[in-house]
C-alpha cells in the first residue's frame, strides 16, 4: 500500500487512492501531499504539484506513497504519532487548491491506532535516526 522507512509505515493508501495518485501524476507530473491542519479545508489531505507547494520548517515528512511525499505539520504529526494515516478516495469535492478538486471524488484521510508492537518498532526506528 504505502512506502516508508522502517517496517511500519506511518502513511499508506488504498487502491483507489493509488489510482487517483497515478492519474494526477500523469496529468501534473510529480506531486506531493500535505495533511491539512483544519483551516480552510478541514483536515483534508491536500495534493499539490511538487514545485508549487513550499514545505515549511515546521512540516515533517511522514513517508511516501507511490513515490509521492506526504507531509504534515509538526504539531499535528506529534498529536497523531500513535496513528497510521491511510489515504483513501470518497465521492465529493476536493479542497479548494488541491489537485483532486473538480473530479467529483476527493482524498480523505482515515486513521488507525498503532498496536503496541508497531509503536515499539517505530520508537526503535526513531532512536536509530537520532543516534549519530
Amino acid at each position: 500500500m504505502g512506502e516508508s522507512q522502517g517496517q511500519v509505515p506511518r502513511v499508506t493508501a488504498t487502491p483507489s487512492a493509488l489510482a487517483l495518485i497515478d492519474e494526477l501524476k500523469g496529468e501534473y507530473g510529480p506531486i506531493l501531499f500535505h495533511q491539512s491542519g483544519g483551516c480552510c479545508d478541514g483536515s483534508s489531505p491536500m495534493c499539490y504539484p511538487a514545485g508549487e507547494f513550499r514545505v515549511g520548517a515546521r512540516d515533517i515528512l511522514l513517508g511516501s506513497i507511490a513515490d509521492t511525499p506526504v507531509y504534515i505539520g509538526r504539531a499535528q504529526g506529534e498529536a497523531w504519532a500513535h496513528t497510521q494515516l491511510i489515504l483513501d478516495v470518497v465521492p465529493g469535492r476536493g479542497g479548494m487548491f488541491s489537485l483532486d478538486n473538480g473530479r467529483e471524488v476527493r482524498f480523505l484521510t482515515r486513521s488507525r491506532v498503532f498496536g503496541e508492537h508497531e509503536l515499539a518498532a517505530l520508537e526503535q526506528v526513531g532512536e536509530a535516526e537520532r543516534t549519530p
